[in-house]
């Protein structure tokens, strides 16, 4: 099967039972082998025809150059409290990064959109590294069933929270979110998608009428404050996000969570808390707390668990639904905003 538009064959990773059939038939094989293929693709994590011991061995050896789209791990980390971070080599060599924080009842992942960012955030690592490429549909599930593997778990959750800015890469995300819930399911609830926030791309997102959560990056209360931290929000103010995030909510039924990465002497005081809640009035929503994850290029500083609690508790007296995410995998730098490739990692 080739690309309409390059004429390059797709990898198969990320095509569906009904395409692989096609496929199949295509080389020569009967229908029933499409669901074999799914099979060993979605449910058994092969990483290439060779693998796959119920087909025909000449048929493997024919097929052997056929591209399954599984990547190489490159270098893997793992933190006291099991969080995993894997450095994956895609088949063009670039670097992208993914991480598996582990509970005793779910495993999530914290899955890459891009090589890079292009948003430049000022506290993110990732931000500070530059923008290469938008990742392939193949190259957002690879994550997943890589993570799978060397964990040893189902994966039972996902936050599109890692390298680059989902909405960016809209179409080959929501095509990955179809196949890591229809082929290897994982339900859409157990899915969040973050954004900094792009000019029409919620309004976008919301057309394809999903069931995953919308998590919008918000960070300051209001739009000067939040311009110096996210230079992309200059040409998004505030206010356009949460208006285009109530149409969101009218379009979908789905609550939207914002996310607030906490700064010490920045934007985490109880006066700051309060204006947040303003602006969130009336909305359906949740505010996640993010205590900073300090990173080595930026000099911004982590508040201690007391303003943490004071903010939580500013915006509860609001009554605005509120929780903490609790850090895990910062030694490793694998924690929220820490992620960033690099091709120089010992292996």
């Amino acid at each position: 099967m080739t690309s309409a538009i390059t004429d390059k064959p797709v990898p198969l990773l990320g095509l569906s039972q009904e395409e692989l059939t096609t496929w199949v038939e295509q080389t020569g094989q009967p229908r029933y082998r499409g669901k074999q293929l799914h099979d060993w693709l979605y449910q058994k994590g092969a990483h290439s025809l060779e693998e796959m011991t119920v087909f025909p061995k000449a048929w493997r050896q024919e097929m052997s150059g056929t591209e399954i789209g599984r990547s190489q791990i490159y270098h893997k980390t793992e933190a006291s409290d099991g969080t995993m971070k894997f450095l994956l080599r895609l088949a063009d060599g670039a670097i992208v990064e993914t991480v598996g924080i582990p509970t005793s009842k779910r495993l999530t992942v914290c899955v890459s959109t891009q090589v890079g960012c292009p948003m430049a955030c000022d506290f993110c690592a990732t931000g500070k590294g530059g923008f290469e490429r938008n990742l392939a549909k193949h190259e957002i599930i690879d994550q997943v069933l890589t993570v799978q593997e060397q964990m040893n778990r189902r994966v039972s959750h996902l936050v599109f929270m890692g390298m680059g800015e989902p909405l960016l890469n809209l179409e080959n995300v929501v095509g990955a979110v179809r196949v890591l819930n229809q082929d290897i399911g994982i339900g859409q609830r157990n899915i969040t998608i973050s954004t900094v926030g792009v000019p029409n791309r919620i309004k976008q997102l919301a057309q394809y009428h999903l069931q995953v959560t919308l998590a919008v990056s918000l960070h300051a209360p209001d739009r000067e404050l939040r311009e110096s931290l996210i230079p992309s929000a200059r040409k998004y103010p505030i206010t356009a996000i949460l208006d285009d995030c109530r149409e969101y909510i009218n379009i979908t039924g789905r609550r939207v969570s914002f996310e607030y990465t906490l700064l010490a002497g920045v934007n985490a005081s109880p006066q700051q808390a309060k204006q947040l809640a303003q602006i969130l009035r009336g909305f359906q929503s949740h505010v996640n707390l993010i205590p900073y994850n300090p990173i080595s290029d930026a000099d911004y500083k982590r508040p201690t668990p007391q303003m943490v609690e004071l903010f939580a508790q500013t915006l509860k007296e609001q009554n605005i639904a509120v929780s903490v995410r609790r850090t895990r995998g910062i030694e490793a730098d694998a924690a929220c905003g820490q992620l960033r490739g690099t091709h120089n990692t010992t292996k």
